[in-house]
């Protein structure tokens, strides 16, 4: 079996194949302070939810913003290019990946062949990725993964006009004040991180087929206002959130096979 971990900011994630190419198991998990421990603690996890040893695993790929820190990886790739391979094995004409993690949203651009023809960051602050809507969450007194549900419930476009998360906060605290329903609030929070992601898709230049990847995907409110602006479906993985990570599992399996490792 092949093995990738993506240690992101928020979740870490682990998926092993087999010499198919295969899903046998995954795991997602949250992100400790300490890389090394998160890591191990994903890998004992998904062996034991598989029922195999580590010393099974051929060859492990890390990946992510803590990649550098994985004891027992062989090889270390960047999310980039992780990505691009685990919403392909999904999407196989995806032309315009859009990753919204923890800290940091994402465009990458694919080739007709599956390889990064280029990609775009938006790193400079939290606002438009999964923390923005942490922080929102925590303030409206939500759990941030009712706020899909609970925002086609909105029954009133309501704008917010700051950026930043703290500025934000702010804002929709005046909106509670105000008495405006917390539906509404949450449809116009979606709005806003919808907004930052079309700005930074129309950068790149959005190509069909559009895959969506990372924790944000699983908010369908989200989904449905980001396909309502470009103009076409915004397609899903089964597990958004393990694209990385199945990415690495992949260029795992590549890896193996180059070093010796045959057909498998």
């Amino acid at each position: 079996m092949f093995a990738g971990i993506d240690i992101g900011s928020s979740s870490t994630n682990i998926v092993l194949i087999n010499d198919e190419k295969e899903i046998e198991s995954y795991e997602v998990i949250q992100t400790s302070a300490n890389h090394k421990e998160s890591a191990q603690k994903a890998l004992n996890l998904v062996c034991e939810k598989k029922g195999c040893l580590q010393s099974d695993l051929k060859y492990m790929v890390s990946t992510g913003y803590g990649r550098k820190n994985v004891d027992k990886t062989s090889k270390n790739v960047t999310e980039i290019s992780c990505h691009a391979r685990g919403a392909r094995y999904y999407y196989p004409k995806v032309r315009t990946i859009l990753d919204i993690g923890g800290q940091d949203s994402k465009v990458i651009k694919v080739g007709v062949n599956g390889q990064v023809e280029d990609f775009l960051m938006n790193e400079k602050c939290a606002a438009g990725t999964g923390r923005f809507l942490e922080a929102m969450a925590r303030v409206l007194d939500v759990n941030v993964d009712k706020m899909g549900e609970l925002s086609e419930q909105a029954s009133k476009e309501i704008k917010l006009s700051s950026v930043c998360t703290v500025f934000a906060e702010s804002e929709v605290i005046s909106k509670i004040a105000d008495e405006h329903r917390i539906e509404d609030i949450i449809d116009g929070i979606h709005d806003s991180v919808c907004c930052r992601s079309v700005a930074i898709l129309e950068r790149a230049i959005i190509e069909p087929s559009v895959v969506m990847t990372g924790g944000v995907a699983k908010n369908m409110g989200i989904v449905r206002k980001l396909e309502k602006y470009i103009g076409q479906k915004v397609f899903i993985p089964p597990e958004p959130q393990i694209v990385g990570a199945l990415g690495a599992a992949l260029i795992a399996l590549e890896e193996y096979k180059k070093v010796g490792g045959g057909n498998c």
